[in-house]
């Protein structure tokens, strides 16, 4: 089983990813340094977090297209 993201997490990216989706990609390096530009996340680790529910958010929006 993975880790769990708590409801903050999601709730952050989603609404981060739909204001920009143009600035994201399924890159976790260049979701972080987005994300530095976007908003003001107070610790390295929470910015990790959300980058990677972004990369997330994405694949499984593309998955969703394929079907």
């Amino acid at each position: 089983m993975g880790r769990i993201r708590t409801t903050y997490i999601k709730r952050k990216s989603k609404e981060l990813f739909e204001e920009h989706k143009d600035k994201f990609s399924t890159d976790f390096e260049k979701n972080k340094k987005a994300l530095d530009e976007i908003a003001e996340i107070p610790s390295k680790q929470l910015r990790n977090k959300i980058a990677g529910c972004i990369v997330h958010l994405i694949k499984s929006s593309k998955d969703t297209e394929v079907r």
